[in-house]
């Protein structure tokens, strides 16, 4: 199963964790990992390519991982268009989950609220 847990602070999406395979299907067969890799790395270019932000990228192959933090500092309209890019993100996983609810799973972990508070979103 992929999860995918976005991290909050001061009340914005800084940033998100993906990791794991979906299993719904071999490998390079697998259309919701094929999904859910897109749709990450458009978001990942977008910040850092095309808007040069320099969000922090790690990626690990060994287990299938890919985090994405934003640093802080942004002017609010960096943070804004960011802000839209993960939440838009967001919302597109869920909706898939909402379909493959054996092979994706989204969860917030909002920093506000303390580490150890997750839910899952549907």
């Amino acid at each position: 199963m992929t999860t995918v847990t976005f991290h909050s602070a001061g009340g914005r999406i800084d940033g998100f964790q993906a990791h794991g395979h979906s299993g719904y299907a071999e490998e390079g067969s697998d259309i919701v990992c094929a999904a859910v890799s897109a749709a990450v790395g458009v978001v990942e270019c977008t910040i850092n390519e095309v808007l040069g932000l320099g969000a922090s990228v790690k990626i690990r192959q060994r287990d299938a991982s890919i985090s994405l933090k934003i640093p802080q500092g942004f002017s609010e309209a960096n943070e804004y268009v960011c802000e839209n890019l993960l939440t838009g993100l967001m919302v597109y996983l869920q909706s898939m989950a909402e379909d493959y609810p054996d092979n994706l799973i989204v969860l917030m972990d909002d920093e506000d609220e303390g580490e150890d508070d997750s839910s899952q979103h549907p």
